[in-house]
């Protein structure tokens, strides 16, 4: 098995010999003058010593490491530091003659600032949440069943690297604004769960290298920065006289789009799709094109007041202004410097809003003041410094290296903002929210008695984004204590709700007091994981649904979150703004959206003998800097970090459960929770070749994987809840989409299941189609999606689907690939593609197909009976190939153009050959095992 799906040897003898004699001499003595000068005890080609590494000391010991700036030699220096950390992965996992390919490649990197040339990347490691590991696990266990059933071992099936599943994605904001609210909910979390999580304590079980975080132990990002991130990974060999520990940068991959926080503490990692971690879990590496790498110049320092989540905004829509998609972000210049590690996680935990791959902060001091902050060892930390100045990755803050791109920031010119109310790249001025939300109110039908017109429904401190940093919940918890002082209270329609990345936080903020003043407003902690920015936001206030119902009121989510796609945080919801936790608590003692912060006056009601107090504006509440830093200094204990998470780790409730035994899982078959899917097995073939095709849906731009695969809770009135209750399930209690995402008939009829997505395929019967539905165009019935699919299935007819700019926005979803796969797409012709559902695409074997931008608006304004024909030969797909293509209109016209595959690698050409990572992965073990 281990040969079947490529397992490496990574022992560094000999891996850069062929990176060039002389490049080597040069960059051996580069080496050795820089070492000198940092003092780092650094030696290079000492007799003994394995070819292409390099030793030095810290603690005492002697460590060796892959001597990157020998093999790069004078070119070192000119890389930006994420194509470094690549080089070195990807030196020290190859021979000779990649090694020299990859040196090579880099070079020329240089010349354009950008390449078309692949290379192979490794990651030490994999991190996923509880929704994204459960669909993987499940593929995984019925991949298993097919190799028995083949006459192979299914044991051989088991992820090769370490595997973190951290449970934190399914946790509802069910009772708030009591003290009790945390343990109440996560009651109900294993209540409604139970099934899934003996499902993954089985693969903990039957998958030595799986790893399980309980429920209430925090968010995987603040999991990974706080508890698994080592930034320097270490690894005893036992070679040489001197028994050499192998030191080497901690790189990772996660199945979440928000994996880059881990960035800011000089870990590079990012997000894939739970296909694309399949392959790397088995074995196979992530093959990527050489990225373009956008270097974004932070100079100055954050004024008073402003915070990191002002900051991450503003470079969301300054990134995204500049049309980044895809890229690597790096930071650099002397503004680094005075961001801490929580700051910087902020802004890096927003790459995939601002387009990109990456978000990442070099190694410096402030690296070692968070290690230190979260109850590291010295040991860890001399370590990790002594690494980064050896190797050559500590940052230098004069160092300007060769970026494809430069975005200059002063950090000075960062001020208190928000975002809203659709997406998170569009800035707003506190005063320019109102403006913002004027032409909503004219879709209201009536005028509220007792509610504002844009009341805040939901006032969420919520998500990693923010609540990794903890001088943004001290600010939070000062603003609260202000306002309790002044007599002033959160309206009862505001639904508030504090979710802490980590537990850490309940400790900390009680230490200083501030637990009680958010709990004095409603914020009361509802539990540590991701509630309200994922959707699991609970039901809306009793007067907030009651007006929405009446059409009287337009409700604004207000959360410090990282997303405010409509309906994401809440079905009924299309209006929200991300801000910093601070400003949601401003919001939710304001009650009502359409306000300027800057000129509202809060006040206080009178209450019993105490009369109404002196008006209050947001100068009043906000705390200064000095504040912040006396409340954190009186909470903060280095050893709550490993202390509240060992104690929410052995929580009775996860170790009472109990899990089935055995190499392969007990499937059952009435089950609404999990189901073998169809999918896994080696009957999926190519969906390659030339056909013509009916769209299933004719789509706008900004469709997200939210969209496709919703993760929210399930409405009681829709056709999946109805498939449920037929299968014995309690309506009121569906709990939400992402919780059965080990069932694909679920999935499959929840397949773009929102009222925001509009199938433009209805637009000539002169009325918006049903939610999740199409019209069968030889027939003209509109129907469920699914069944229309069906239809189309038995009558051979294939079926694409075409959409806008940035189709598949948002959270590393497969499950809104799969649920193409199983709706019989073969290809999605759209305006540009978001990097990671454009690789789940071709995970699940469809084509990605750019159209060209003068004919887009033709092909989104297709009509049913209007077909496709593609033609993607299997022999001439190729990474970027053209692909024509011809529109034949219902009236017998006839138009051609062509359209790019979006298909970056040659393992990407492969997988669709193959029809998908499942397949292909499950044919190559099988042939090995024969």
């Amino acid at each position: 098995m281990a040969a079947a799906i490529g397992a490496r040897n990574t022992a560094f003898d000999g891996r850069t010999a062929g990176a060039g004699a002389e490049s080597a001499a040069v960059g051996a003595r580069t080496a050795a003058a820089a070492a000198r000068s940092a003092g780092a005890g650094v030696r290079t080609g000492e007799a003994g010593a394995p070819g292409g590494s390099l030793l030095f000391e810290a603690g005492g010991r002697t460590y060796r490491a892959m001597d990157v700036r020998s093999a790069l030699g004078t070119d070192f220096g000119r890389l930006p530091v994420v194509l470094r950390l690549l080089a070195e992965n990807t030196l020290r996992n190859s021979g000779p003659e990649e090694s020299a390919r990859t040196v090579g490649n880099l070079a020329a990197w240089l010349e354009r600032r950008t390449s078309e040339e692949e290379l192979e990347f490794r990651p030490q490691r994999v991190l996923m949440h509880d929704t994204t590991s459960t669909p993987a696990l499940v593929d995984i266990a019925a991949m298993r069943d097919s190799l028995a059933e083949a006459g192979a071992d299914p044991a051989v099936l088991n992820p090769m690297l370490r595997v973190d599943v951290s449970i934190d994605h399914s946790l509802a904001v069910e009772e708030y604004g009591r003290a009790d609210a945390a343990p109440r909910n996560l009651a109900v979390e294993y209540r409604r769960n139970q099934e899934r999580y003996r499902f993954l304590k089985w693969a903990a079980q039957s998958m030595e290298t799986v790893h399980i975080n309980p429920p209430g132990t925090g968010i995987m990002h603040t999991i990974n920065l706080e508890q698994l991130a080592t930034v320097v990974s270490v690894a005893d060999d036992g070679e040489g006289p001197a028994s050499w520990a192998t030191a080497a940068p901690d790189m990772m991959i996660g199945t979440d789009s928000h994996t880059p926080m881990v960035n800011g503490l000089g870990v590079l990692g990012w997000g894939v799709g739970g296909l694309e971690a399949q392959t790397v879990m088995l074995g196979m590496p992530i093959t990527l094109r050489i990225p373009d790498v956008v270097g974004v110049k932070l100079t100055g320092a954050l004024p008073p007041g402003a915070t990191a989540s002002d900051l991450a905004l503003t470079v969301t829509q300054q990134l995204r202004r500049l049309g980044v998609s895809g890229e690597f972000v790096e930071f650099f210049g002397p503004g680094v410097s005075t961001l801490t590690v929580g700051q910087r996680a902020v802004v890096a935990n927003m790459a995939p809003e601002y387009g990109a791959t990456t978000g990442y902060f070099p190694i410096d001091e402030r690296v070692l003041d968070y290690l230190r902050e979260t109850g590291r060892d010295e040991a860890r930390c001399g370590l990790v410094e002594a690494y980064a100045k050896a190797a050559g990755f500590w940052f230098d803050p004069a160092a300007e290296p060769n970026y494809t791109q430069v975005l200059r920031i002063d950090l000075a010119s960062v001020e208190l903002r928000a975002a809203g109310p659709r997406r998170p790249q569009d800035l707003r001025s506190l005063a320019g929210i109102p403006a913002a939300l004027a032409d909503e109110g004219r879709q209201l039908t009536a005028a509220s008695r007792d509610l504002p017109a844009f009341p805040v429904a939901l006032a969420a401190i919520t998500s990693c984004t923010n609540t990794t940093d903890p001088r943004l919940l001290v600010a939070a918890g000062l603003m609260a204590r202000k306002a309790r002082a002044l007599g002033l209270q959160v309206p009862p329609w505001v639904k508030t709700s504090l979710a802490p990345g980590s537990p850490a936080a309940a400790s900390y903020l009680r230490r200083s007091g501030l637990l009680e003043d958010l709990g004095s407003l409603g914020f009361d902690i509802v539990g540590f994981g991701c509630t309200t920015c994922i959707g699991n936001s609970g039901p809306l206030s009793a007067p907030v649904k009651a007006n929405l119902e009446a059409g009287s009121v337009r409700p604004v989510a207000v959360l410090s979150g990282n997303r405010n796609f409509p309906g994401r945080v809440h079905p009924d919801l299309d209006l929200g703004f991300i801000m910093s936790p601070p400003l949601v608590v401003a919001f939710a003692l304001a009650g009502r959206a359409d306000v300027d912060l800057t000129t509202h006056e809060f006040a206080a009601a009178a209450s019993g003998s105490r009369p109404a107090g002196r008006p209050a504006r947001l100068s009043d509440l906000l705390p200064s800097e000095q504040e912040i830093d006396a409340a954190w200094a009186a909470g903060h204990d280095a050893q709550d970090f490993s202390r509240d998470f060992e104690l929410a780790v052995r929580n009775p409730l996860w170790s009472r459960l109990q899990a089935p035994e055995g190499t392969r899982f007990p499937w059952d078959e009435a089950s609404t929770i999990l189901r073998r899917p169809p999918f896994a097995s080696t009957d999926q073939g190519s969906q390659l070749g030339r056909y013509v095709a009916h769209p299933l849906l004719v789509l706008g731009d900004d469709i997200t994987t939210d969209h496709i695969s919703p993760a929210s809770g399930i409405p009681a009135d829709s056709l999946v809840a109805d498939f449920l209750v037929e299968r014995g399930e309690d309506r009121g209690d569906l709990n939400v989409f992402a919780s059965r995402r080990g069932n694909w008939e679920v999935m499959l009829r929840g397949a773009f299941h929102s009222k925001t997505v509009d199938n433009r395929l209805g637009a000539d019967l002169g009325v918006r189609l049903p939610v999740a539905h199409t019209v069968h165009a030889p027939s003209g019935d509109v129907m469920p999606l699914w069944e229309a699919a069906e239809r189309y299935r038995g009558e051979g007819e294939s079926v694409v689907i075409v959409a806008g700019e940035r189709y598949g926005t948002g959270s590393s979803r497969d499950w809104a690939a799969k649920v193409q796969r199983l709706l019989g797409v073969r290809a999605v012709v759209a305006g540009s593609f978001e990097r990671i559902h454009r690789s789940n695409l071709v995970g699940m074997g469809i084509l990605p197909l750019v159209a060209p931008a003068a004919v887009l608006p033709r092909l989104q304004g297709l009509r049913p009976g209007d077909r496709l024909e593609v033609d993607a030969a299997e022999g001439a797909l190729r990474p970027r190939a053209d692909i024509a293509v011809v529109l034949h209109t219902a009236d017998g016209g006839r138009e051609a153009f062509t359209a790019r595959a979006a298909v970056e690698t040659e393992l990407d050409v492969k997988l669709l050959h193959d029809g998908g990572v499942i397949p292909s992965l499950l044919r190559s073990t099988i042939e090995a095992a024969r």
